[in-house]
């Protein structure tokens, strides 16, 4: 691993020299923020790649669905469709709980922190 990063590097510095970084768009300006800041290190690759894949993990389907249903309730005036969302939206509560627990995430400082990014973005894009 120490030769391909030592290979990469002198690429790196190669192309300095030629000035192939020189004048690139957003030179001298601050990198946007990593959206994966506040995710706990160890979920970002598996994540990354759900992500690119156009995938969501389980707890955040579930989150988006309940977002959905918590809309549609607020709307429903049927009687009958009320009680089949709620109850749906009971059962998707459930489960979430469950993966949350499961995974240990309730205690997670950083993960408290990550739903509430989520949360925001679910709600936002309503």
């Amino acid at each position: 691993m120490d030769f391909i990063r030592m290979l990469a590097e002198e690429k790196i510095q190669e192309a300095a020299r030629r000035g192939d970084f020189d004048n690139l768009p957003g030179a001298g300006k601050p990198l946007p923020p990593d959206e994966m800041d506040n995710v706990p290190e160890e979920l970002r690759v598996g994540y990354k790649l759900l992500k690119n894949a156009g995938l969501l993990p389980e707890e955040l389907q579930l989150r988006k669905e309940m977002v959905t249903l918590g809309d549609l309730l607020a709307v429903c005036k049927d009687d009958a469709e009320r009680t089949r969302l709620q109850r749906e939206l009971t059962t998707k509560r459930i489960r979430y709980q469950s993966i949350m627990t499961d995974r240990g995430w309730q205690t997670s400082a950083a993960f408290t922190e990550y739903e509430n990014q989520i949360r925001q973005k679910l709600t936002e894009e309503r």
